[in-house]
């Protein structure tokens, strides 16, 4: 039955209350990397439920954990699937390679929706000759096993890179690859632009504020009003760093002769928590910029380069991990705990009570009282799985490092919209 114009009325006059800004026609998909670095993570069954009632449509994974792949079938989340570092080598067989799309790609298709597989995570940050020779033979080789199967035009190719491969990024129209990288990065280029991939940043200006709390606003890195910065070169005027950093890497591009390549952010985000000497690590922090760039995505914005560019964009992450390696930051990304309760305050009450597969408590009554998500069954981190592509990044030492998520009100937002769908 549709809807009553009445009732439309009424729930978009909420949707406005709650959001206080006005929204486009149709919402980008919200993506988010689930990494599982930890031993206290729910079993992906009980996540699927919990993905759905948040609004996540795209996954993003740091291996191609059988588990969670045949969890979410039938779900309609796409999902990112990733060959580790560690497999570079060994996939460079062209054999090697179409073994590994069978068992990992191919076998859960269609029922689970793949459409991008990323070679390598970071690999040009380690500044490591043999595994950064790898990468494109990988690349191809992972390609032309798709091709052979019948996949390559439903599953794209990439690879994940730190925003550190820029040598400069400041102004953005000064944006530039290290000088050192362009030989490789060439050739890796010239791939994106034949098979038509993305190509794939994680971009934190978290890591920014905090090696210079003094000098970098902020407001600034949050998204927050503030009197922001020119670029003397293009006369754009950038309020936000995230966007000043995506601008650098399309003029980076457009340096090396790929103005057309499309740049997705494959991670950012901002940690709840750190350790004393980790300015900015707070749960206010993280809800401002999780929050106001989820409202950026759904306001169909581009960058002041490219403003009529989709954000694509992966917020990480989806729990908190606590066997990540690193200050204590790194084991605070996520959206939430890993017993489904917000990270922080989230201002409201939601429920996991989707509908769907999956062991997820289906109680729409209180949960446990930190922020209203109903805690749902745990279960052990999957065995032996190679979650374990999660590496330095974007201007931080290598020590250090990710990620971003959305913010609630965006995400029961998107419950709203979805129940006028079905009304």
């Amino acid at each position: 039955m549709e809807p009553s114009s009445s009732f439309c009325s009424s729930m978009f006059s909420l949707v406005l209350l709650i959001s206080g800004f006005m929204y486009a026609g149709v919402v980008n998909s919200i993506g988010i990397n689930y990494g599982q670095i930890a031993n206290n993570l729910p079993s992906p069954d009980s996540v699927v439920p919990l993905a759905k009632s948040i609004g996540i449509t795209r996954i993003k994974l740091y291996d191609a954990d059988p588990k969670v792949l045949k969890a979410f079938a039938n779900s309609g989340v796409e999902f990112t699937v990733c060959v580790g570092n560690e497999y570079l080598a060994k996939i460079q067989d062209p054999a090697k390679a179409q073994e590994w799309v069978k068992s990992n790609v191919q076998a859960f298709m269609p029922a689970t929706k793949i459409t991008c597989i990323f070679v390598g995570n970071e690999v040009l940050t380690f500044n490591d000759t043999t595994m950064t020779g790898n990468l494109l033979p990988a690349m191809q080789s992972i390609h032309t096993a798709l091709v052979a199967l019948g996949l390559d035009k439903q599953v794209a190719v990439t690879t994940a890179h730190s925003l550190s491969i820029l040598e400069t990024s400041f102004p953005p129209s000064a944006g530039a690859f290290r000088r050192d990288l362009k030989n490789c990065i060439s050739p890796i280029l010239d791939f994106h632009a034949k098979t038509g991939s993305p190509f794939l940043i994680n971009a934190y200006p978290y890591f920014a504020y905090k090696s210079n709390p003094k000098q970098v606003p902020l407001d600034y890195v949050l998204f927050q009003p503030n009197a922001g910065s020119l670029d003397p070169a293009t006369n754009l005027h950038y309020d936000n760093m995230l966007f000043a950093q995506i601008d650098a890497v399309y003029a980076a591009l457009g340096s090396l002769g790929y103005k057309k390549l499309p740049v997705h952010i494959s991670e950012t985000g901002w940690p709840s928590k750190g350790d004393e000497d980790e300015a900015g690590a707070t749960p206010e922090n993280a809800k401002k910029y999780n929050g106001n760039l989820i409202k950026l995505i759904c306001q169909n914005k581009g960058t002041p380069l490219r403003p009529s560019s989709d954000l694509n964009i992966y917020v990480f992450a989806l729990f908190n991990e606590n066997m990540k390696p690193g200050p204590s930051s790194e084991r605070n990304f996520g959206l939430l705990k890993p017993d489904g309760t917000p990270a922080y305050s989230l201002g409201f009450a939601l429920n996991s009570s989707s509908s769907g597969k999956g062991n997820g408590n289906s109680n729409s009554s209180s949960g446990s009282g930190q922020g209203g998500i109903n805690p749902i069954t745990i279960g052990s981190s999957p065995p032996g799985s190679s979650s374990n592509g999660y590496l330095s990044i974007s201007s931080a030492p290598a020590t250090e490092r990710y990620h971003l998520i959305g913010s609630i009100p965006m995400l029961w937002l998107l419950r709203v919209l979805l129940l006028v769908k079905v009304l």
